[in-house]
């Protein structure tokens, strides 16, 4: 049994994750905004679950839900940032409050409830921190700029802490989900009021999209238990893509990008100093 802290626990792959950590016999810090969202996991699952109120964009919730969790279950083990919410634009239309709020929720609020987190871990030479990014880091759709830039910073962010913290016995796992039936679209979505015009056959398009999750392939608690074996493997990896849309997508965009890597390696390659201009022969 081990003891973990789930952020954005309200609906969506946050409570499934929370959902199936109770269920396996875990114990977890179920946050949401709104500490009644997640009442119902502490009946269902009494002794075991601790509701929090937790706004990740507020510093001061964070710290007083790190405060109470770690006083009430002693430690924490896993720590799975989920929180977070998207945003449709051309980068030209973005507003800069809705940028911050948003890079606030989806970054910056995961990075200072790691930084509270992290102490415990580190005293105790174990932990593991999973960060929810999402395979548009890889698709970089046309109107989903800021979304995918915010995501692609935390996924970035967790690469070089997993170099930092392994060493210490600390693993950190980067999830990069396809689409899933969550109610994402309907619920954590939001748009700019700004609309250009010249945008209409790109992020417009996008802002037009009319997401029928009925028809989306992802099943959030098949996500979630394959998310918990992962984080429960003897080995578990770096980097998960969860769905069959995720794998498609970025081994397309592997492909593509590798091609575009080759068709110019030549130049590339042409900005070294000459080995001959170096004192070195030529070979």
């Amino acid at each position: 049994m081990s003891i973990w802290f789930i952020t954005g626990c309200t609906s969506g792959l946050g409570r499934s994750f929370a959902t199936e950590a109770l269920r396996r016999g875990h114990q977890v810090a179920v946050t949401a905004r709104s500490v009644g969202a997640v009442a119902d996991l502490a009946e269902e699952f009494p002794g075991r679950a601790l509701p929090l109120a937790l706004d990740v964009t507020d510093a001061d919730q964070i710290r007083e839900a790190s405060r109470t969790a770690l006083e009430h279950f002693g430690s924490i083990d896993v720590l799975v940032n989920n929180a977070g919410y998207g945003y449709r634009a051309a980068v030209e239309e973005g507003d800069a409050d809705d940028v911050r709020r948003l890079y606030d929720t989806n970054l910056f609020g995961p990075i200072q409830l790691m930084k509270e987190l992290l102490p415990g871990m580190r005293a105790r030479r174990s932990g593991t921190i999973v960060n929810i990014t999402s395979i548009g880091v890889r698709a970089c759709p046309p109107g989903s700029a800021y979304y995918t830039s915010s995501k692609a910073a935390l996924e970035i962010l967790s690469v070089t802490m997993m170099k930092e913290l392994d060493p210490l016995g600390i693993h950190v796992m980067s999830v990069e989900p396809g689409s899933f039936r969550t109610d994402f679209f309907g619920r954590s979505l939001t748009q700019s009021s700004l609309v250009i015009d010249d945008y209409e056959e790109t992020a417009g398009k996008r802002r037009r999209l009319s997401d029928d999750e009925s028809a989306l392939p992802g099943d959030p608690e098949r996500a979630a238990a394959a998310l918990i074996d992962a984080v429960e493997s003897p080995e578990p990896p770096g980097f998960l893509l969860l769905g069959t849309d995720a794998l498609d997508i970025y081994r397309a965009q592997s492909a593509q990008q590798g091609a575009e890597v080759d068709a110019w390696e030549q130049l590339s390659a042409s900005t070294d100093f000459a080995a001959a201009e170096e004192g070195v022969e030529a070979r």
